[in-house]
């Protein structure tokens, strides 16, 4: 039978799902968006394959999955269609179609991750799904130095938890950096949040949740810059322990080839 592509590109609010990846008995992105597109089409005999694997309570301001089905589809309307009955915390921007070459896996250039944070004081509540916020004090300047060491490529070995015995754990940062959060605004947000940005081809595991936790520890005077510079040569076969909570990474954008 012959075979249709279509990419589509999302944004989701991650905030009360499990992640992207369909898990039985847990409610993920995957699952409702499987779930709209059977309600959609009136079957089930199609497949989608995600690029981005996000964790539990993690949100996509620009992400996308491709569909494989048997018919060919009005992207316009089926642009349409998700919209109409997929949640409101899940949104379809557009629809397009690809040929037979195009891979889901392989075609993403880049993906920029933003972390979202504050520091000082509680903030409002409604900014749980997407800033983390730290009671305590935080070296800013210091976290801004220690961001940048993590740019260009180095060994990333202690920056992923349960690797596959195929992981590449060399890879390639391409932007780092620390700044004032000028991207996401409400009259909730606290007077001073900051967005931590990072952009590389793809991520392990766990990778920014784990260089956000060392920018934290660095931040509240509990390691030097000294300890990320040895942490990023691979000599550990071990996770750093600390990781930054969920809810304040955000997949930004990905860039197609």
């Amino acid at each position: 039978m012959e075979k249709y592509y279509y990419l589509i590109h999302i944004q989701y609010l991650g905030f009360r799902y499990h992640g992207w990846l369909k898990q039985p008995g847990l409610k993920t992105v995957e699952a409702m968006v499987e779930k709209t597109v059977a309600f959609i089409l009136g079957h089930s005999d199609f497949k989608i394959l995600g690029s981005s694997r996000t964790d539990a309570m993690v949100s996509a301001n620009h992400s996308a999955f491709e569909l494989f089905v048997h018919e060919p589809l009005n992207v316009e309307q089926l642009v349409k269609d998700f919209n109409q009955n997929l949640p409101n915390d899940i949104r379809v921007i557009k629809a397009q179609g690809v040929d037979r070459n195009f891979s889901i896996i392989n075609a993403p250039r880049t993906k920029a991750y933003i972390y979202l944070f504050a520091f000082g004081e509680k903030c409002h509540p409604f900014c749980a799904p997407l800033i983390s916020s730290f009671c305590h004090w935080l070296d800013i300047d210091l976290m801004k130095q220690g961001a940048l060491l993590f740019q260009g490529r180095h060994n990333f070995r202690s920056y992923c938890t349960k690797p596959g015995t195929r992981t590449t754990f060399k890879r390639e940062v391409l932007v780092s950096k620390i700044e004032e959060n000028r991207i996401f605004k409400a009259n909730f947000f606290p007077a001073e949040s900051y967005a931590y940005h990072i952009h590389s081809k793809g991520f392990m595991r766990y990778q920014v949740r784990l260089i956000m936790g060392q920018l934290l520890s660095l931040g509240r005077g509990e390691i030097g810059l000294e300890d990320i510079k040895v942490s990023l040569k691979g000599m550990s076969h071990l996770p750093l322990r600390h990781i930054a909570p969920s809810s304040g990474l955000m997949l930004n954008k990905i860039e197609f080839h």
